[in-house]
């Protein structure tokens, strides 16, 4: 049994494709419906369906129903994920960074 995938790792998973990038950068302004995202793409409607399926399973986008319409938004959860990772990751980098500094002045003393 492997490990759960966290919502972050989702995330990026999801981004590290270029068509679902552009997708997700497309709805980065306001949100959209399947026929305005997939305007311009190179790829069938269906694909981008299959896209925006990823996406929302990462929760970087999810859908709101207006009428007959799905609109597709960005999901603030999916981001915050992300940005918590990302702030993590630097928090111990620059911890670590700052240990090698005392270490190496240790050193010249």
């Amino acid at each position: 049994m492997g490990h759960a995938i966290s919502n972050s790792e989702k995330a990026f998973n999801a981004l590290g494709d270029p068509t679902r990038r552009a997708i997700f950068e497309k709805l980065r302004t306001s949100p959209l419906a399947v026929v305005d995202i997939a305007e311009g793409l190179p790829v069938s409607r269906p694909a981008v369906s299959q896209h925006l399926k990823v996406l929302r399973d990462a929760k970087l986008i999810s859908i709101n129903q207006q009428g007959t319409k799905n609109i597709y938004q960005v999901d603030r959860d999916g981001i915050l994920a992300m940005r918590n990772y990302l702030d993590k990751f630097w928090d111990e980098a620059l911890g670590a960074f700052k240990l090698l500094a005392e270490q190496e002045e240790k050193n010249h003393e």
